[in-house]
């Protein structure tokens, strides 16, 4: 695999970038292979090969090498890991004493030409503005009524079938990128470990014994999970009612995906219906009424059109991860107690369960 380059002059116009007018591209030799490349043969450079450069910069010449990280496993399977590395490497190398000094961080762009990226602080994102109220604040509005309408099934099925379409691209030769997802749910700063982590101590219905059963289960659960690779698909990630913009009807978009293009379904699964869960405990204190109805309509939908049975005997620990986010103190610091208690209970209980059952979910919260 290479990165497209189209010669010496491509080089030149970055290091002027970095050095100045006057820099000028004088020698390029293959460091593995010791292979010196002309200017006229220079076509790309090879993922992970260390390149010397030689530069005259007004007269004096400098050496640098050009280094990549070859994509792979170990966490440099996304272009993004390997950016973190490299940009970490160029704002810690020289804070080292007699650690070689890191020159500049640069990338590679689509047309072949390098760009400087050494004096970056933080990176930033910009998207297109989406009309839309958000998913949550339907939510909201059926705690107060206490009743469904038409339109919150007609949106309901409509999540449920976005779903079904989205799951419905299987990832096939990715399985490595399914056993990552599995592992960063229970380790990942975002996810079961990281939520873990930020609850203070002290807590009556979270005490140090509660949290380490749940960590113990969930690293049980993660090995049956990792091999499962036969369902790697393509996920959203972090598909939650504050995530969706309705506009009429069930016209709507999703916003913020996270942590990888493919996962485990159950993900999505376990990110929007606990918020069913979670309403319906705010509501009445237990699972029924118009959220335990949706969370029905959503499931059965999607059970239906994807036949995914086999998702009942995956999802436990996705749902104790949402768990651990909607009792969490941090997030949700005006919940009752009451409520916590019983997520927590829920969290227990579903990891103890092989095969969950949708129709006995008000059974989960006993403690």
């Amino acid at each position: 695999m290479e990165i497209t380059l189209a010669g010496f002059e491509s080089l030149s116009r970055y290091f002027r970038e970095v050095y100045g007018p006057n820099a000028e591209v004088l020698r390029v030799l293959e460091l593995t292979s010791g292979r010196e490349k002309s200017g006229g043969e220079l076509k790309g450079f090879g993922y992970g090969v260390p390149y010397l450069i030689e530069v005259s910069v007004g007269g004096e010449v400098r050496r640098v090498v050009l280094e990549t990280i070859r994509p792979g496993g170990f966490g440099h399977e996304h272009f993004s890991d390997r950016a973190q590395i490299l940009l970490w490497q160029h704002s810690a190398f020289n804070n080292l004493p007699k650690h070689v000094r890191s020159i500049d961080v640069g990338a590679f762009t689509a047309s072949g030409a390098l760009k400087s990226l050494g004096d970056c602080k933080e990176f930033f994102i910009i998207t297109e503005f989406v009309e839309g109220k958000p998913y949550y604040l339907d939510l909201e509005a059926i705690k107060a009524r206490g009743e469904l309408s038409s339109l919150d099934v007609e949106r309901c099925l409509a999540l449920s079938n976005y779903l079904v379409e989205v799951h419905s691209v299987k990832g096939a030769g990715l399985e490595p990128l399914y056993v990552r997802r599995i592992r960063e749910l229970i380790g990942h700063g975002e996810c079961i470990m990281g939520l873990i982590d930020s609850y203070p101590s002290g807590l009556e219905y979270a005490d140090e014994k509660t949290l380490m059963e749940i960590e113990r289960r969930c690293l049980e659960w993660r090995w049956k999970l990792k091999k499962k690779t036969h369902r790697c698909a393509r996920v959203h990630g972090d598909f939650h009612p504050w995530n969706i913009l309705f506009r009429d009807g069930a016209d709507f978009t999703a916003l913020d995906r996270s942590r990888g293009e493919w996962g485990e379904p159950a993900d999505d699964m376990a990110a929007m219906t606990i918020n069913y869960l979670f309403y319906s405990l705010q509501a009445y204190g237990e699972i029924k009424g118009p959220f335990k109805e949706l969370f029905e309509i959503f499931w059965e939908n999607y059970l239906e059109k994807t036949g995914d049975e086999e998702i009942l005997t995956i999802i436990q620990p996705f749902y104790a991860w949402r768990g651990l986010v909607i009792a969490s103190p941090i997030w949700y610091p005006n919940l009752a107690v009451t409520i916590r208690r019983k997520i927590f209970s829920l969290i227990r209980n579903m990891l103890r369960m092989e095969k969950f059952d949708i129709k006995t979910i008000d059974s989960y919260l006993k403690a």
